[in-house]
């Protein structure tokens, strides 16, 4: 079966319906006027699997963004959902949120890289990987973009006779071809980047709550700690996503969190939007993702808080944001390594 994409930027369409994706346009007579574009073919899509993982190297398109990527290696994370509450959760991890029991399930996601001719026309934020400035005192936050994680269920595999079927600068750092197969395998580097980087890059937990269709997941991640001016404050990152299951047309407008720390203080953040953002969520574009930061006086924390949505008529309500466990990791001295590209 080919696979059908853009020529100019776009790895895929609505009008290929059996892909099972959505586009940043409602419909090909849109995208065609709007970017003077042509279909053109990229690759052959292959079954998903339904059991198993991936392997590195493995061309995927992400079933809800749309853009071609590739597999670096997994993360076995545990999923804590909100809507499952009252279900029989094979799992032997509980999370305590208030009054509310959450089970957790195991679940796999995979560390990507993105083709960066598709960064434009997605709504993901390229940034979602992002680590500690590696000198003393300094507060930076530097980011390697490019980089994301997709959970199993949004590969969509594929195979390609493309020479270079993934634009990103890491590409050839991490990936090499392997003649055996006709696809590709990681390189060394690959390897001592993810063992030198696993405490920042891991994967652990995932948070996920539905409000009148509108389904929240946060994927949280502690980054380190510096002394900044003789205080010592602890940083982490998260990643949220916002879904639109539904066939009503909303808007985000505000954002709402509390913010507790061991330390014992409360902090409340009201604003407008997100990362100066208020986007509609529709058929056409049913999802958003995002990475923001937060950063503690204390080695542990909990976070939670809503969205304001707005519908076309004009009334609000309050999306909940799960409940997530701000936790630091015992540190042994060792910093990021990145990429200087």
């Amino acid at each position: 079966m080919a696979l059908l994409g853009l020529s100019k930027n776009f790895s895929i369409t609505k009008c290929v319906k059996f892909l099972l994706v959505k586009t940043p346009f409602p419909s090909c007579l849109q995208q065609s006027r709007h970017l003077s574009a042509k279909l053109a073919e990229v690759g052959v899509l292959e079954m998903p699997k339904l059991q198993g993982k991936y392997d590195t190297g493995q061309l995927f398109l992400h079933r809800v963004f749309g853009y071609r990527g590739v597999v670096l290696f997994p993360w076995v994370g545990k999923v804590y959902d909100r809507d499952l509450t009252t279900q029989d959760e094979k799992s032997s991890g509980t999370l305590f949120t208030g009054t509310k029991e959450v089970k957790g399930r195991m679940h796999t996601y995979y560390q990507v890289l993105i083709d960066t001719r598709d960064v434009p026309h997605i709504r993901v934020g390229t940034e979602s990987v992002t680590f500690l400035s590696n000198q003393e005192n300094n507060g930076t936050l530097y980011s390697i973009p490019g980089l994301d994680y997709v959970g199993h269920e949004d590969v969509l595999p594929y195979k390609t006779t493309e020479k270079q079927p993934i634009h990103n600068q890491l590409f050839d750092k991490f990936l090499a071809s392997d003649s055996g197969s006709g696809g590709y395998i990681g390189k060394e580097t690959l390897r001592e980047w993810q063992n030198k980087n696993h405490p920042w890059l891991e994967l652990t937990d995932i948070h996920r709550e539905t409000t009148e269709n509108i389904r929240v997941t946060v994927m949280p991640f502690y980054i380190g700690s510096r002394e900044v001016q003789q205080t010592h404050v602890y940083w982490w990152r998260y990643c949220i996503r916002l879904e639109n299951l539904g066939d009503e047309t909303v808007q985000l407008r505000e954002r709402h969190w509390r913010i507790f720390s061991l330390s014992g203080t409360l902090e409340t953040v009201r604003g407008r939007g997100i990362i100066g953002k208020e986007p509609i969520f529709s058929k056409a574009q049913p999802a958003f993702q995002y990475t923001s930061h937060v950063s503690l006086q204390a080695p542990s924390g909990h976070m939670w808080g809503t969205f304001k949505m707005e519908r076309h008529d004009g009334s609000t309500f309050e999306c909940r944001i799960p409940p997530f466990s701000l936790e630091s990791k015992h540190e042994d001295g060792s910093t990021p390594h990145g990429f200087v590209v």
